[in-house]
């Protein structure tokens, strides 16, 4: 992978995001980081995607949801062509 292209991670890591959650959960998560990826490869604004700051503008630690009730907040980076998942909310039946 050439250092132009887009890519994800969790951070601090992978244990202390998803840690306990389903698989189908983690499943989800990392198909929203992965769609996040090919968004900004296309050229796309990442960081207008989902809820973000009260100000309602671009950039910030985004809010994405989770299939049917939980959360996935991201930080985008475009800078860096990078997608940071910094933590879950699961589904209400998985809590």
């Amino acid at each position: 992978m050439s250092d132009k292209e887009w890519r994800w991670a969790y951070d601090p890591n992978r244990a202390h995001v998803i840690t306990g959650l389903p698989e189908a959960v983690v499943t989800q998560v990392e198909k929203i980081a992965g769609d996040l990826v090919d968004l900004g490869e296309l050229g796309i604004d990442v960081t207008d995607i989902g809820e973000g700051p009260s100000h309602g503008g671009p950039g910030g630690m985004r809010r994405l949801p989770l299939s049917p009730d939980g959360f996935v907040y991201a930080l985008p980076l475009p800078g860096r062509k990078l997608v940071v998942i910094t933590r879950v909310i699961p589904p209400f039946e998985y809590l």
